[in-house]
């Protein structure tokens, strides 16, 4: 499954990527923009927006662009040049060299963390996970998106494996400039004892007690699967130990203890 995912986000990747100079994008403080205007070499410019969201164009000097999409930004430059008198007609075109202004923030188990933009329009959970190369061996099937609106931060968890695997896309989330994407750690379990490899391991969707000794090579030749206990956390956070049966299914952090055989 984790395979099937890590494909579905480089294609989700590729097919964004051709986007990138989409007409739709939000201009901000820290976008790098290159203009022209056609017939006209000697206005060709590349230029950063500055913290007041203004840039300087030729002839015009200052013009206010943060905010506007890049469609909105090239006819107000086009208009403000007939309206001076400096052209008849102006036809200006307006290429993003670097956004900055539009980023989010993927963080935790992904392969290659980081700040990255919302450079084609609205852009979802998925699309910024493929930005940042998907899961890391040491990442698990969530991510919590952090995110401001109106002066009030909430945080989401999705299970992005079941979202592909129930085909639930609906469930995405819209991102916005500066949001945060936190891909969590897998759960663990923990076995011990009489067993050929102890140690930490990745906790899989419903698996057994069997299953997890599995994972740890089997028992030792003095090993027994009678009387297995289980160290595992009550809810104010205390552990507590339990005995535990072959088909019994591990929990989050539990702590398997094989014991050695009398016989």
């Amino acid at each position: 499954m984790k395979r099937v995912l890590m494909w579905m986000m480089g294609l989700m990747l590729a097919l964004g990527a051709g986007a990138s100079q989409a007409a739709d994008i939000t201009l901000g403080p820290g976008d790098v923009i290159k203009a022209s205007v056609f017939g006209n070499p000697d206005m060709g410019i590349e230029t950063r927006v500055s913290e007041s969201g203004k840039i300087t164009f030729p002839l015009l000097g200052e013009v206010k662009v943060s905010g506007l999409t890049v469609q909105q930004a090239e006819k107000l430059v086009g208009e403000q040049l007939v309206k001076k008198g400096y052209l008849k007609t102006a036809q200006v075109n307006i290429i993003i060299s670097q956004i900055q202004s539009a980023q989010v923030s993927v963080l935790g188990m992904v392969n290659r963390p980081g700040r990255y933009p919302l450079d084609g329009g609205k852009r979802g959970v998925m699309d910024m996970l493929a930005q940042a190369g998907g899961f890391n061996a040491e990442g698990g099937d969530t991510v919590s998106v952090v995110r401001t609106r109106d002066g009030k931060t909430t945080k989401t968890v999705i299970d992005v494996v079941d979202m592909v695997r129930m085909g639930a896309l609906d469930k995405e989330i819209e991102l916005a400039p500066n949001d945060v994407i936190y891909a969590e750690r897998s759960p663990r379990f923990y076995i011990y004892g009489e067993v050929q490899r102890p140690g930490s391991f990745r906790l899989e969707r419903a698996m057994t007690v069997s299953q997890a000794l599995a994972v740890g090579g089997g028992l030792t030749p003095r090993g027994t699967e009678r009387g297995i206990k289980i160290k595992r956390r009550n809810g104010d956070g205390q552990y507590h130990v339990v005995a535990a049966k072959n088909d019994e299914l591990v929990q989050v952090d539990d702590v398997i203890l094989i014991k050695e055989s009398w016989f």
